[in-house]
């Protein structure tokens, strides 16, 4: 039986279900001509229908696994078959192109005959079969060969730091998966040399839950796995599995910033990728048939100083709160260190794009807008109660210490929330909000290699609203990333692009001049007062140290779903060119960050 269908632009001829099952000898009549046989052979490869294909040859089982095979390994069933011409006699050519994605493209003619097959003859007409020879599908195809297809790469290019060290390199890492007939309790000791908290009954737990699938104990370095990899493989139920990843040189630095490197090199590897169709032969010889050489990925050559990562990750490792230190060149945007304890790690790359409120340090934009306005000057008498109301706002001072009548600079130093909150609350709804782009805060940067968020400072209509956002509360937000941002604003006299890829500064979604000289020097005295006679005064033994202290309130007023209510802990700061943030979340105060800096500074 003969079906007619409409497949794509032809009309196609195809053998019946029926027909495929009792076989070529089945069938009562085939294509009538080498050239009918020929095209019908033709559109069905287009289609992508392997059994009909193979059908209309002399060995549909041989064929129809030759074709399947041959669209399994070229990763495509979907291939451009045409009948180029037929010759004299019982022969075609077939032009066949495949699209392996953009510009990757492998097109090719074949020759192939058919026969009449002896059993298709009728009183009628004689049954013509394409001859079946694997050559008839693609070039250097037989029996017993293979095609595939694969990208292909250069030299795995390699991540530096800012000293010229590897930071990142491609690395073979082994995979130990086990199965349902591994035993836990000999396997456990094994992995456990290389990852303690691998117990004989966390992996029974994790074989139980994989419910007989095979499972992932552990992914293993090649120094980890070299003293136990000769036992692992003698064991029953466990594979090992090796394949490439990128990780870093020293084990122990992590940082967030690891994952925006790594989407960076894998592009690049993208981008200069080639390709190639391969045929692989009985014996397993491998021969390039067709393809495109790659190019070489091109090295990337990063700020990060490892110095200065490696010794804030070991300052923050001892909190058992998230925590997190951000470093960046206040001349050039570098982004020197970007570092969290395994606490923020829970809770995402927090460095970067976590937002809180940032309390007291975003007095610096506060005392900037009254600067600007003409409000006050540094040497300006203003008071600092204890306590005062503005507007229809309550402000209290910390612990409520009332400094009186005090200079603007001793108030801030001092961190007097009462003397800014009488500052602010007649400034105009757009004040702090200009004030904080001219620090970067509030600005969106796309960074190569890094993404990140600065914080959020929106126009305050009411004057109560303003009182809260002069002392950092209220509707402005803030990254770790930001507020380093604006101490690096303030240190280096304009707002940086940052950078974490040398060569390959962010982009601003908005352009902002800097606030006015004069107003940044006033701040970095400010700040230096802060550090020698004010809040920090725990750093004072650090010369040239600027910075500005905050204490940040969450929850309970500020409106927490859950009601759950503290401080957190910030310093803000520069010494030198290096411009700063440290951040700990819950600390109550920020007494723990300005130790913490302390200790990363080299105290």
């Amino acid at each position: 039986m003969i079906v007619t269908m409409h497949i794509g632009r032809r009309m196609v001829t195809l053998v019946t279900a029926a027909c495929l099952t009792l076989g070529v000898v089945g069938c009562a009549t085939g294509p009538d001509q080498p050239d009918t046989v020929a095209e019908e052979f033709a559109a069905a490869l287009d289609s992508g229908d392997a059994a009909s294909a193979a059908a209309l040859t002399t060995d549909p089982a041989a064929a129809e696994e030759m074709i399947s095979g041959l669209f399994e390994g070229l990763g495509n069933d979907d291939p451009t078959v045409t009948v180029a011409g037929i010759g004299d006699g019982d022969t075609f050519d077939l032009d066949v192109s495949w699209s392996f994605g953009e510009e990757r493209d492998w097109s090719y003619r074949t020759t192939g005959s058919a026969m009449e097959d002896p059993a298709e003859e009728t009183d009628d007409d004689d049954g013509w079969r394409v001859r079946w020879d694997p050559a008839v599908l693609a070039p250097q195809l037989s029996e017993g060969a293979s095609l595939r297809y694969t990208p292909t790469t250069g030299t795995p290019p390699t991540i530096f730091d800012s000293a010229g060290q590897p930071l990142m390199s491609e690395q073979i890492v082994t995979l130990v998966n086990l199965d349902s007939s591994a035993d836990p309790a000999v396997v456990a000791p094994l992995l456990a040399t290389a990852a303690p908290t691998i117990t004989a009954d966390s992996l029974a737990a994790d074989l139980e839950a994989a419910a007989g699938a095979p499972m992932t104990a552990v992914v293993l370095r090649e120094a980890d796995l070299a003293p136990v990899e000769e036992q692992l493989s003698a064991l029953p139920g466990v594979t090992l599995a090796p394949q490439p990843r990128l990780l870093t040189a020293n084990r122990d630095l992590s940082s967030p910033v690891w994952s925006g490197l790594d989407e960076m090199w894998h592009e690049n590897q993208a981008a200069t990728a080639g390709w190639a169709v391969q045929s692989v032969a009985a014996d397993g010889t491998v021969r390039s048939i067709a393809g495109v050489d790659p190019t070489e990925a091109p090295d990337l050559h990063t700020t990060i100083d490892p110095d200065l990562q490696s010794r804030a990750e070991a300052t923050l490792a001892s909190f058992d709160r998230p925590a997190v230190i951000v470093g960046i060149d206040a001349d050039t945007g570098a982004v020197r260190t970007v570092a969290q304890n395994a606490a923020a790690d829970l809770e995402g790359p927090v460095a970067l794009t976590g937002l809180y409120p940032p309390g007291s340090t975003f007095k610096v934009a506060t005392t900037s807008a009254a600067l600007q306005a003409g409000l006050a000057e540094p040497d300006t008498m203003l008071p600092c109660p204890g306590v005062a109301t503005v507007g229809d706002r309550t402000i209290p001072n910390d612990e409520s210490f009332d400094l009186g009548e005090v200079p603007l600079h001793t108030a801030f130093a001092n961190s007097c929330n009462t003397t800014m909150a009488g500052l602010a609350v007649d400034m105009p709804s757009t004040a702090l909000t200009e004030a904080a782009l001219q620090f970067g805060l509030g600005v969106d940067y796309v960074t190569p290699g890094l993404v990140t968020v600065t914080g959020n400072v929106p126009p305050m209509e009411t004057g109560a609203a303003r009182v809260e956002g002069a002392i950092g509360q209220g509707q402005v937000t803030a990254s770790p990333f930001g507020m380093a941002l604006v101490a690096a604003s303030i240190a280096g006299g304009k707002t940086p692009l940052p950078t974490i890829v040398e060569g390959q500064p962010a982009t601003a979604d908005q352009e902002v001049a800097p606030a006015p000289a004069d107003t940044i020097a006033a701040l970095r005295t400010m700040m230096r007062e802060t550090v020698t006679d004010g809040t920090a005064s725990e750093l004072s033994d650090f010369s040239e140290l600027i910075g500005k202290t905050g204490t940040a309130e969450y929850g309970g007023n500020n409106g927490a779903a859950d009601n759950v209510s503290g401080a957190h802990g910030w310093f803000i700061g520069a010494q030198d060119n290096l411009a700063f943030a440290v951040f700990i979340a819950g600390a109550d105060s920020s007494a723990p960050a300005v130790g913490a800096a302390g200790e990363w500074l080299g105290r």
